[in-house]
């Protein structure tokens, strides 16, 4: 049986929700051709690596990477890194060999996406993916093929929202991702990066923008308790025009009191109208403008349908369609569709240059901030 091996750069957060879902995909997945090995881990601090090559089963820990690129049994890369080391990581993966799985978004800024898709056309044979794994949720392909089959019609208007409540204490120790040189950004590119995504999978490509943001807390503490500046935003609202005609909202927000991790698209139409939050991931609103009112209120409103773990082939044995969908599962399904591309040696999506794409519009909506003026995309 065809055997991937996979190393893993960064072990943060989500460098153990990488590993969490590799090691899951067979579990998840029935009768796969393959099999996923778990072979080098790579981190800044060595004890870290050590430890989660002995809790994890990793083959080895390292502190320099290129012990993973060098590695000619390791066939695949996961890169969870801050993402100003992204591009450097992703075409030292590339000239490696390597397959590339890199977290979201796919660079710091858009003149580095677009440095990547040029080095790309180079490896026409490697595979390459970011994790934008809010379109693996079943309610969100449902919505998807509903859109497709035309049961919403035109689009009239939506809104897309990410909320975090986690910058609401001024007192909490800045991160990596309030500070542009390590994230390129703030909230915008780290919350923005799915939200515009899902838009775009959804609706389709971006006319034009324009962005307000805000920095509510400009200093916090550091580890040492020194306060320093932040540069990154916590909040930021665009406008948006879609191509299709329709016009909408994305608004992101770490200064979201009361959300813990609630993105919510709300998609308004000629025929119909769709509602999914990740609060509620099991489920998709779906409301049928054919569907009869009548006498209290006949079976007019919105339909609820359960989407739960319900995968096509070869997914959705396991957990079963009654039990419930989270954020992790989303995640190894993203997973699941790279390792499964690179074993049939076809592209993959959500591609760089899907990503690349939305780093662009992010990018415009900077520039429509800074001049306060629409920003063609």
């Amino acid at each position: 049986m065809r055997e991937h091996k996979i190393g893993i750069i960064g072990y943060g957060f989500m460098g153990k929700t990488h590993t969490l879902g590799y090691k899951t995909i067979p579990l998840f997945y029935q009768n796969l051709p393959y099999t996923v090995k778990l072979g080098g881990i790579c981190t800044r601090r060595i004890a870290i690596a050590e430890q989660a090559r002995d809790e994890q089963g990793f083959e080895f820990a390292t502190d320099n990477a290129d012990d993973i690129f060098n590695d000619l049994s390791i066939d695949i890369v996961s890169i969870c890194t801050p993402n100003s080391s992204h591009k450097d990581y992703i075409m030292r993966a590339l000239a490696a060999g390597k397959n590339v799985y890199c977290d979201k978004p796919l660079t710091a800024n858009a003149d580095e996406s677009e440095e990547i898709l040029k080095v790309l056309e180079d490896y026409p044979d490697q595979i390459t993916q970011v994790a934008l794994q809010c379109r693996f949720y079943p309610a969100v392909m449902r919505a998807k093929q509903l859109i497709e089959d035309g049961r919403i019609g035109n689009i009239y208007h939506f809104r897309c929202e990410y909320l975090h409540s986690s910058g609401c204490d001024p007192n909490k120790t800045v991160g990596w991702k309030q500070q542009k040189e390590h994230g390129g950004g703030g909230v915008l590119l780290d919350l923005g990066a799915h939200a515009f995504d899902l838009v775009y999978y959804l609706l389709g490509e971006y006319e034009e923008v324009f962005t307000i943001k805000d920095i509510f807390y400009p200093q916090r503490p550091d580890r040492d308790g020194n306060m320093i500046d932040v540069d990154g935003e916590d909040a930021a609202l665009a406008l948006v025009k879609m191509q299709d005609g329709s016009n909408g909202e994305v608004f992101v927000s770490k200064i979201a009191t009361g959300s813990d991790d609630e993105l919510n698209i709300d998609i308004r139409g000629e025929k119909g109208a769709i509602k999914f939050s990740t609060m509620e991931p099991g489920y998709l609103y779906f409301y049928d403008t054919a569907a009869p009112d009548g006498v209290l209120g006949g079976d007019a409103g919105f339909t609820r349908i359960s989407c739960h773990q319900k995968f096509p082939e070869p997914g959705g044995h396991f957990p079963s369609p009654k039990n419930s969908m989270g954020f992790l599962r989303a995640h190894v399904a993203c997973l699941y569709n790279f390792v499964d591309c690179v074993d049939r040696g076809v592209a993959a999506s959500p591609s760089f240059a899907e990503s690349a794409y939305i780093q662009k519009v992010m990018q415009r909506c900077y520039e429509s901030e800074e001049t306060g003026r629409w920003v063609e995309i």
